[in-house]
């Protein structure tokens, strides 16, 4: 049943019992972020705050917060979309099994957009200042919209075919910009609006912006899924509303989506660039302050009933896990034949997303080889670091799907286990260095700038990996706390990280010190941390930790590590440096005052009682 509006799915919810209201006043500084966090890790309803301090709009929040939730706001659609998906990866499908594919042609029919003359988003005018002022960590560097939609037009072919839709930060109050007049607009590199931002600086013109902000619930989905470059997120957002977008025509401008709850129209001119952020990002950390592009507001749109969904990203798992759960259900099928050779890629959520990969690919270019290696692997890793926003990765670890045709990439203690049984360290590192990676990721060397790793193993197992330490392990003085993770994983206490030259000096000390082996061999897997207690605590932690916090080019080492023809590698352990260090972000952590409010809240007796 596709949504009319963002209202008639909030009625859905609450009359199915997955929406509460909650009346008591509640600050959108950092308060409304704090409930949010504490509802999706319940596993909560959505939530509707209907007394928001400073603002006459009501919140809506965690809405997408439980996969099944998202399931049933689509629950009408997602098989139709899902078979277009698969028609799409392999076209000869239909012929088997026509029936099947029986709701194709009407999705079809529902995913163009659509002309009106009027909408309920132009009901009145509102302002920047009026909407709630969402502040998400204690060192945001001001209120941000966090479930935006942002719309453009391709300058030279304009229209509605030609348009992207994206979830791209708005920062609307902070900072330099002028109140009411201005606002931050912060994309990430490989995003479709560069496309457009760039033809428009060709053209020496502004580009023109509109801001969308709630609407069908399709809308938002449809903003954050990795379309190829040139289709419009408009068509999909139609099929998985089952009914068509509703767009108003603007003269010499975008047009402006005629069901959403709020519309900023805006330019951005040429050249102007003002600071934006801190914010606290998906990462875990904050994004630190940058010059990006300027949103000059010209009108602030609702409806009458306008609802301002949003939406808090920190370390995850957070809300926008479930966007990338729902996104792998629909597009996964899809993979085999965007990426010949490749079964499955899996970006890990716990480690930030773009940061670690894991994919199975096949492995056939020699099958009269009497001991395999990885050759078609790198074909494959090749590719997947050419498509959209995996080329962001930055560690890939990828297996051949010979070695276990039962080989799952979500099982991620079973996949390290298979690669590092097998994996050859002399032979399997591959690096790219001084490339781009995740703008909000400052492990490298600056904004946008570090390196990548590929990870390739394929072969019979090569190695016994150890679940505890042996009798004769010893640690260099200043190392200690050893703590196993998984087999053949170490996590090790390490000397705190000043600076680049006496990390690196403590670190090929730890190396040299074990090149006689003293007990390390069976963890072909070393990480250097702060804290061994914690990174080991949980496989969650683990993930975070390393590969949030290190850069393959400056942070890998090994024992007996060696440069032949420009090739790195290492006879020993790979020791992998996930120490903080003073170029990278502060990770974040909440205001202990705004959490005892809450604390209060929900206390017996508390209007949040029974609710958090």
């Amino acid at each position: 049943m596709g949504y009319r509006s963002l209202q008639a799915c909030v009625r859905d919810l609450e009359r199915t019992g997955q929406l509460v209201r909650i009346r008591e006043p509640i600050d959108p500084n950092l308060e409304a972020a704090e409930i949010q966090r504490r509802m999706y890790a319940a596993g909560g309803p959505a939530f509707l705050l209907e007394n928001v301090k400073g603002s006459p709009f009501p919140m809506l929040g965690n809405l997408f917060g439980t996969l099944e939730r998202a399931r049933f706001l689509f629950r009408d659609a997602l098989q139709a979309v899902e078979r277009l998906v698969e028609l799409k990866a392999d076209p000869a499908v239909f012929w088997r099994s026509p029936w099947r594919y029986r709701s194709v042609p009407a999705t079809m029919l529902r995913m163009l957009p659509r002309y009106v003359r009027r909408g309920p988003v132009l009901h009145t005018t509102t302002t920047l200042s009026r909407l709630p002022q969402l502040k998400c960590w204690p060192e945001d560097g001001g209120a941000f919209i966090t479930l935006p939609q942002v719309y453009t037009e391709h300058p030279d072919r304009p229209g509605l075919l030609h348009s992207n839709l994206g979830m791209y930060r708005i920062q609307i109050s902070g900072n330099e910009y002028v109140p009411d007049r201005e606002a931050g607009l912060h994309y990430q590199i490989h995003r479709s609006i560069g496309v457009h931002h760039a033809a428009a600086l060709r053209r020496g013109e502004s580009l023109k912006v509109n801001v969308f902000i709630g609407g069908p619930p399709a809308m938002t989905l449809a903003a954050v899924m990795p379309l190829p470059e040139g289709l419009s997120e408009l068509t999909f957002a139609g099929a998985l509303n089952r009914r068509a977008i509703r767009m108003i025509r603007r003269p010499e401008a975008p047009a402006i989506h005629a069901d959403a709850d709020f519309c900023i129209v805006g330019e951005v001119f040429p050249g102007e660039l003002k600071p934006e952020g801190p914010f606290g990002d998906h990462l875990g950390y904050y994004s630190l302050r940058h010059d990006f592009p300027v949103l000059h507001v010209r009108q602030v749109y609702c409806r009458r009933d306008a609802v301002f969904p949003f939406t808090v990203v920190g370390r995850p798992p957070q809300e926008d896990t479930t966007f990338g759960k729902l996104i792998h259900e629909l597009t996964g099928p899809a993979i085999p034949a965007v990426v010949p050779g490749v079964h499955a890629v899996h970006a890990v959520d716990e480690a930030g997303v773009h940061p670690l990969l894991l994919a199975i690919g096949s492995e056939r270019y020699v099958p009269y080889a009497p001991q395999r290696q990885p050759q078609e692997l790198l074909t494959c890793a090749n590719a997947i670091l050419g498509q959209g926003q995996l080329s962001l990765a930055k560690y890939l670890w990828i297996a051949a799907l010979e070695d276990d045709p039962d080989l799952d990439v979500h099982d991620v203690p079973a996949f390290f286990r298979h690669m590092l049984e097998r994996v050859d360290w002399t032979r399997d590192l591959h690096f790219q260095t001084r490339t781009t990676i995740d703008t909000l990721d400052y492990s490298g060397t600056g904004l946008n700038a570090g390196s990548k790793l590929v990870i390739a193993a394929a072969g019979p197992v090569r190695r016994r990996l150890a679940t505890e330490l042996p009798s004769e392990f010893r640690l260099p003085e200043g190392f200690d706390e050893p703590r196993i993770v998984l087999p053949g994983v170490l996590c090790i206490r390490a000397p705190a990280y000043a600076d680049r030259e006496t990390g690196r000096a403590s670190r090929q000390r730890f190396c040299e010190f074990f090149a006689g082996d003293a007990g390390i061999a069976g963890f072909p897997l070393v990480v250097l941390v702060d804290d061994a207690a914690f990174a080991a605590e949980s496989l969650r932690n683990f993930l975070w930790v390393t590969f949030t916090r290190s850069d393959p080019a400056a942070d890998v080492d090994g024992v007996g590590a060696f440069v032949e023809d420009k090739h790195f590698g290492c006879r020993g352990s790979l020791v992998i440096d996930a120490r903080l260090k003073p170029h990278h972000a502060p990770p974040l952590v909440e205001d202990p005052q705004v959490s005892r409010r809450v604390d209060a809240l929900a206390a017996p007796g508390g209007p949040l009682h029974g609710i958090l």
